[in-house]
């Protein structure tokens, strides 16, 4: 059996503070629900086809099975991979990020660590070239099975970020975001640069070449052109890359060149994709759309996944960046991803493909599920905050018991979490929970978070030697008591309603359901107000007091 993570594995937990049991939580509940209402009819998929937080989608096809690797900052397991038969219906086959060995993210931000992976093949391996923010840099790793176990990093010497993999038979190139070979003009004035990589030495080599100065058009002052990705059809060489940073004037801009250095020439209906000029106003947007990457199917049509935002209202939105996918179209020797002045459909034709087979957990639409704990693992869609450095939990008949961690936003640690993605703006989580506090302080219960910063902890726990059910919210750093009220006997149940920018918070035990709190602003969890490039995690989480 594959080694999974350290902390995400069935072993047993370090010791805990508490002379009682420690929490024991019995089963996970979701039911998701999106706020437009969507039909699809036959030979249709709906957008975004991953719901929730999974951005930076890089596509690749090698024969008829295609893959697809998402960022995850510095939650653990990170790196998810993802197969599909027909572009529409995916499921997760592993995480390329975990083993504590490979890399280490104790002391970085929730929306620190790795950023904007891509996925290529070539002579039997699988590569991901990614960007480590606040460790080493750019790196490399490569498996023969894309669902792992994938290699510890090849660290790489050269700074910027958003490394892709160009291959050109034999040859592979590295092309990525670095300064510009000038002094910055102005905030967000950067560069594309492409190098050659010795893929069987494991190093660069050759001479660095800059292909785009600041974007498509310099003396407009872009900005964060990003993300590149090179693609050779007809004789040219096409760089699209995204320009305008990631949030509500995120584009996808496209060059092309006859030669692989350049000079590149940009469209002059740039850009193929955008969002920005839309009006804000209009009923359920998409927004923030970008960082697409283009792939050809075998039967010679092409597609581009991207990232793009359902806000809920304004620019808040909780459950991150999401992964869409568009039809490609060629006119006049260039590719356009969406018209400009056309908004990102909902539903579209499913591609001229085999149908593909839904994964065992649905991606898309709208869905729930139940996880009882009854595995001999966690699925791997569970993951914690920062790489452990010991175990915090095991599966034991059908409960996860949880043991120590740091406490949420002590960047020192991982905490003893693991949480799912809030995957729709309209979204019921639940779980059971047997716990004792036996000091003041001591928790267990559900956490929903955002960052390190913001977050909400709903359970159990103990106030002036009185155990209670209670409810924290912590704003950008700022911990306060919202509601809590005596615990009742036995297990208790616990739900998160969330319904755009509203949440409620229900407790059940031996005498029945009760509301703790309602019309609670969910907008402490908006990435508008918590900031960084993460959605919101919901799951199981435990803290104890040092006695």
């Amino acid at each position: 059996m594959r080694i999974a993570a350290l902390a995400l594995a069935v072993v047993g937990i370090g010791s805990t503070a508490s002379a009682s049991e420690p929490p024991r939580f019995s089963e996970f509940r979701y039911d998701g629900h999106a706020q437009e209402r969507v039909k699809t009819g036959p030979g249709q998929y709906r957008n975004p086809i991953l719901s929730g937080y999974y951005p930076d989608p890089s596509v690749t096809r090698v024969g008829d099975d295609y893959y697809l690797v998402l960022s995850s900052f510095a939650h653990f397991p990170g790196l998810p991979v993802f197969r599909s038969k027909d572009l529409v219906n995916w499921t997760q086959i592993g995480n390329a990020i975990d083993r504590p060995e490979q890399l280490d993210f104790t002391g970085m931000r929730t929306s620190q660590a790795v950023f904007a992976p891509d996925i290529s093949f070539h002579d039997g391996v699988f590569y991901i070239v990614n960007t480590c923010v606040e460790c080493r840099g750019n790196f490399v790793i490569t498996a023969k099975d894309p669902a792992g176990p994938w290699s510890n990093p090849i660290w790489l010497p050269f700074e910027g970020i958003d490394p892709s993999i160009y291959w050109e038979g034999d040859k592979a190139y590295i092309v990525n975001n670095r300064a510009p070979a000038e002094p910055p003009r102005y905030d967000g004035h950067r560069a594309i640069w492409i190098q050659e990589y010795d893929w069987r030495a494991g190093k660069m080599v050759g001479e660095s070449t800059q292909l785009i100065n600041g974007g498509v058009d310099l003396s407009k002052k872009p900005v964060w052109i990003e993300g590149p990705h090179i693609v050779r059809k007809d004789g040219y060489y096409y760089l699209t890359a995204a320009e305008g940073g990631t949030s509500v004037n995120h584009s996808q801009v496209v060059l092309r060149s006859r030669d692989l250095r350049g000079p590149y020439v940009p469209y002059a209906g740039n850009p193929i994709m955008t969002q920005r000029d839309l009006d804000p106003a209009r009923p359920n947007p998409i927004t923030s759309s970008g960082h697409a990457k283009l792939v050809q199917t075998q039967t010679g049509d092409w597609y581009a996944t991207f990232l793009a935002v359902r806000p809920y209202e304004g620019d808040s939105y909780n459950i991150g960046r999401e992964t869409f996918l568009l039809p490609v179209t060629w006119k006049d020797g260039w590719p356009i991803i969406l018209p400009n002045g056309q908004a990102i459909p909902f539903v579209a034709a499913k591609p001229r493909l085999p149908v593909g087979t839904p994964g065992p957990i649905p991606t898309s639409g709208e869905f729930g599920y139940v996880d009882g704990f009854d595995g001999a693992k966690l699925g791997l869609q569970w993951v914690g905050i920062r790489t452990p450095k010991a175990p915090f939990y095991r599966l034991d008949r059908g409960d996860l018991v949880m043991g120590r961690g740091t406490r949420l936003g002590d960047l020192s640690g991982a905490p003893a979490f693991v949480g799912r993605r809030q995957q729709h703006a309209v979204a019921t989580m639940s779980t059971t929970v047997r716990f004792t506090p036996d000091r003041d302080g001591d928790r267990a219960g559900l956490a929903a978070v955002q960052s390190d910063a913001n977050y909400a902890f709903f359970g159990i726990t103990r106030i002036g030697g009185t155990p209670v059910v209670a409810l924290y919210l912590s704003d950008k750093g700022q911990e306060r008591l919202v509601a809590s009220a005596p615990m009742p006997a036995g297990p208790v149940t616990l739900t998160i309603r969330v319904v755009g920018a509203s949440m409620a918070f229900d407790y059940a035990g031996a005498t029945g359901t009760r509301t703790l709190a309602k019309d609670v602003d969910a907008r402490v969890l908006s990435t508008k107000t918590a900031g960084g490039f993460v959605g919101t995690l919901v799951g199981p989480y435990a803290w104890t007091e040092t006695p």
